[in-house]
């Protein structure tokens, strides 16, 4: 089922919540970010690639490997995060997405556009941020 979205849509907290409407937004939204990571990462193998050169000075060759395992860090977190949006392309088929994973209550709509892979409300976020700031100060 195909839902007409115009430019300039964004969920309001007028229309009922994760209506089709707000569905379809929020899956565009996570499939246009997987696509930039996707685009970016096969950018950067490319450069990785072409940059396989042997360096003669040493100070060059140290310098070529830190940049290199500094992006290598960066490609591993962008993997976890294609991971997060699949997840989340995955609630939105069966119907949990929006919703908080420990409460059960709507996630708001600011919260899930500025962070789509959100899986629990600000309120939850927060509990779980303290709850692990308590065991990490022990």
């Amino acid at each position: 089922m195909a839902v007409d979205l115009e430019e300039t849509y964004k969920p309001s907290e007028d229309e009922p919540f994760m209506c089709d409407r707000q569905r379809e937004y929020f899956r565009r939204k996570l499939l246009a970010w997987k696509e930039d990571i996707l685009q970016e990462s096969r950018e950067t193998l490319a450069t990785l690639q072409n940059e396989n050169e042997n360096h003669p000075d040493l100070a060059d060759r140290a310098s070529s490997e830190t940049d290199r395992a500094i992006e290598l860090r960066a490609r591993d977190r962008q993997r976890k995060l294609i991971a997060k949006i699949d997840a989340a392309l995955t609630r939105l088929d069966d119907g949990s997405y929006g919703y908080c994973e420990e409460t059960g209550e709507p996630i708001s709509l600011k919260r899930l556009d500025a962070r789509p892979i959100a899986t629990l409300s600000i309120e939850a976020q927060e509990r779980h941020e303290r709850r692990e700031k308590v065991y990490r100060d022990d």
